[in-house]
This record gives structure tokens, C-alpha cells and sequence, in this order.
């Protein structure tokens, strides 16, 4: 079972506060750092210091690791257009040296959108599509070959193609709960599908339809990764559980139903019945990221227990 670090700097985190974050996740041995793509706090609280770039931030996070993935959950279609999402995405791809993933989804968050002036457009996920298409279709061009679209939302027309990312193929995520078209496209596009915070038994429910619809289009079920999101609160004891949970602003019992709480071993127990479901990945969220010390204790009591 993989482990990575997933962040929501959009709660309130720097650029420096994610940095410190980066590097713990891979001084610890995690298997990746990922973030979310917001420009606005979500609830209640202190809105500083104010959003980050999903990838600015991954350009320099490039350069000050050398062996984590990095990646986002998810980029959101409506924030770029697909053609420069596919060259930031290859450049931060080449300034890592072949270690960068790209998360995309359709955009759902409309308040941050209005506060900062971004168009939300009604066909969301029909704009997602097209941005798949687009995006792998530029990566898959040949060298010296050009690229040409002609969609409802986007169009181009003899582009280059350039510049290609280091890796021979940059793993593309799709997640979500829908029960149709999510799986209908995931099927298509993604190298690993994701849903978030869902119980064991929705997960294994949107597993199966991926599993179903990744056939019908022709592909190896076992051709896909499939991943969970889970809040985490670990604690050595039920006073460290609770004292987490509180900084977070959560109740220990909800997080124990909806996510990853309590004891390294009530953790570690949890992840096991994820696994059962076929998940091979989860991205541990991770809300308080002054506490670097939760890092470790993750990293020491639980991850040691599933290698």
C-alpha cells in the first residue's frame, strides 16, 4: 500500500509552510506529496496568508525534492485553458526530472471563481472531456508532428505540440462518485482513479463500475491504480487522537467513520479493508500542517506496518 501526503493550502498554508511539508514527506519516506487546486477557504476561519498556485507551487517543490512524486487532486478544468495546462504541466514534469502526475477534474467550487473573476461555465464536465483529449492528444504527438482539435469548447490548430514532458507517459487521475460518466471517462483517460472520501463499501461500489467500464472500452481492469482520499488523525493515545482532532476543528468519532483515526493500529486495521476493495494507494489528508510530528508517528507506526 502506497502512501502519500495530500494537502488543502487553500485552508491556510505558504508557500515556505508547504516546502516544509514537502520535505518531510519525503525525509519520512512517503511515496508522494500531492495538493489540492483552490484559490478559496473553505468554512469558517482565517483566510491567511491567502491561496497558492497549485503549479507554481509544484515548479518549485520540483526543484527542492529529488525522489517524491508530486502531483494535484485535482486540477481544476476551469482554471486553464488545455493547452498551457499541458505545457506547465510538461515543463514542471522536466524541472523534476520525470516526477510530476496531473489530477484533473471537472471544477465544482463556485464562490472561488466569483472571487477572483474565474468563469464558471454550466457544461463543466463536457469542458473536462475535451480538456482530456486535448491534453493527452498534445503529449502523444509526435516529435515534428503538429496537433489539431476541433471541439464544442476548445480549438486548435497546428500547434507544435511542445514542449513533451520527461516521461515517456505522465499518469493522468480522474476520481469522483458519479456512477456514469466519471467511470465512462476514467475508462478512457486515467492511469489511476481516485475517489475520495468515501466509505469502504461506496468504494468498492465505484471500483467495481470503474472495473466495468474500463472493459467495455476495451482495457484491462488491472490497467488502472485505484486510490482512496481519507482525512488521517493518528494518535498514540485517545489524548492524541483528540487533541488532533480538535485542531482540526472535527469530533474523533466522525473521523474514526469517515476516515483514517485513533491508534496506529486502528489505522493500519482500516487501511487493510481499503485494501480489500482493491485500492493500492491512499492519499492521507493531511489538515494541520504544522504538525510534523503527526508526519512522523504516520510514517514510524503506520506505513512501517504495510511495507
Amino acid at each position: 500500500m502506497d502512501l502519500r501526503i495530500f494537502t488543502e493550502p487553500q485552508q491556510g498554508a505558504s508557500y515556505d509552510t508547504l516546502l516544509k511539508v514537502a520535505k518531510a514527506t519525503e525525509d519520512l519516506g512517503f511515496d508522494a506529496f500531492f495538493r489540492s487546486d483552490h484559490y478559496l477557504r473553505m468554512g469558517d476561519g482565517d483566510p491567511m496568508p491567502g491561496p497558492t498556485d497549485a503549479w507554481t507551487t509544484l515548479a518549485g517543490l520540483a526543484r527542492e525534492t529529488s525522489r517524491i512524486r508530486l502531483g494535484t487532486l485535482m486540477t481544476s478544468a476551469t482554471f486553464r485553458l488545455p493547452g498551457i495546462l499541458a505545457v506547465q504541466v510538461a515543463q514542471v514534469d522536466a524541472m523534476s526530472g520525470g516526477r510530476v502526475e496531473l489530477g484533473l477534474g471537472a471544477g465544482w467550487f463556485e464562490a472561488e471563481h466569483t472571487a477572483y473573476g474565474i468563469p464558471f461555465p454550466k457544461e463543466k464536465f463536457a469542458r473536462l472531456e475535451e480538456q482530456l483529449e486535448i491534453i493527452t492528444g498534445l503529449w502523444e504527438t509526435e516529435p515534428g508532428k503538429t496537433f489539431s482539435y476541433e471541439g464544442t469548447h476548445y480549438r486548435l490548430a497546428d500547434s507544435p505540440a511542445l514542449p513533451k514532458p520527461v516521461q515517456e507517459k505522465v499518469p493522468v487521475l480522474i476520481g469522483g462518485h458519479g456512477a456514469k460518466r466519471t467511470p465512462a471517462l476514467a475508462a478512457r483517460f486515467a492511469d489511476e482513479f481516485n475517489i475520495p472520501f468515501a466509505s469502504v463499501e461506496d468504494t468498492r461500489r465505484q471500483f467495481d463500475r470503474v472495473r466495468e467500464a474500463a472493459e467495455q472500452h476495451g482495457r484491462s481492469a488491472d490497467d488502472l491504480v485505484y486510490s482512496n482520499a481519507l482525512v488521517v488523525c493518528v494518535g498514540r493515545n485517545d489524548a492524541e487522537v483528540a487533541r488532533r482532532a480538535a485542531a482540526i476543528g472535527r469530533e474523533v468519532e466522525e473521523l474514526k467513520e469517515n476516515g483514517l483515526a485513533g491508534s496506529p493500529a486502528e489505522v493500519v486495521d482500516k487501511i487493510g479493508r481499503y485494501a480489500e476493495t482493491g485500492s493500492s494507494r491512499i492519499y492521507l489528508q493531511i489538515l494541520d500542517l504544522s504538525d510534523l510530528d503527526h508526519l512522523e508517528l504516520i510514517s514510524s507506526q503506520v506505513q512501517s506496518r504495510l511495507s
